[in-house]
């Protein structure tokens, strides 16, 4: 499993979970989180139906051009594309349960103001039921 989110530290994360479904005669589920932070905050109920699917499907569209390059990279590796409203360490940490491993990226905010930003990379190594691997953006 691995967690897409369209940075660049995802796109490494992406290009070494293929590479490890691969040699493993594997598949990749590869997960993008959404949320509307601003009106979960303050616990606006303002989005409509309409403006939620609209939202979705722009998520979906940029989680499978994300996926892409790497899934046409790999054409013997199954890729399967789970799409959720939810924060990413939770929708991580929930997953883990069922997969082998989990890949994340890292922005390189480790130490204190990990903390301070709650890191999903810091919640899986804590938290996840499998491995974790947490790569950094110049893996690739």
């Amino acid at each position: 499993m691995v967690g897409v989110d369209g940075s660049a530290a995802s796109d490494a994360a992406l290009g070494f979970a293929f590479e490890a479904a691969a040699l493993r005669n594997a598949p990749v589920l590869a997960v993008r989180a959404w949320r509307d932070d601003l009106a979960d905050a303050m616990r606006l109920t303002v989005l409509t139906a309409a403006s939620v699917e609209a939202i979705e499907a722009d998520e979906r569209r940029l989680l499978a051009e994300q996926v892409a390059a790497c899934a046409e990279a790999h054409p013997g590796v199954p890729v399967r594309r789970l799409l959720t409203r939810d924060g990413s360490a939770a929708a991580l940490i929930a997953q883990s349960a069922s997969a082998r491993l989990v890949v994340v990226g890292t922005r390189g905010r480790g130490g204190f103001r990990g903390l301070l930003l709650g890191s999903t990379s810091q919640s899986l190594i804590y938290h996840a039921e499998c491995p974790v691997a947490v790569i950094p953006p110049a893996h690739r």
